[in-house]
């Protein structure tokens, strides 16, 4: 059986986004954005992607899951 989920994170602290994390002032405005209160960070996906391969995830199809910190909450 095939399965086909989709990971959908905001801004994550990676080197492609380092230009948004290279002060500490840069970092706490970037946080400050998010109803959690902090920037997304690698583990945060990899715990995700880790989720979806295995078998806890087994139900779980077509689905596009938001990883934001509460980004997509936010309504302007």
């Amino acid at each position: 059986k095939i399965r086909v989920n989709c990971m959908a994170p905001a801004l994550t602290d990676t080197p492609l986004a380092a230009k948004f994390f290279s002060t500490d002032e840069k970092r706490a405005a970037m946080d400050a954005k998010y109803p959690l209160g902090r920037s997304g960070t690698p583990t945060d996906l990899a715990s995700m992607a880790k989720f979806l391969i295995g078998p806890a995830s087994d139900w779980i199809t077509g689905q596009v899951i938001g990883i934001d910190g509460g980004m997509s909450t936010i309504r302007s």
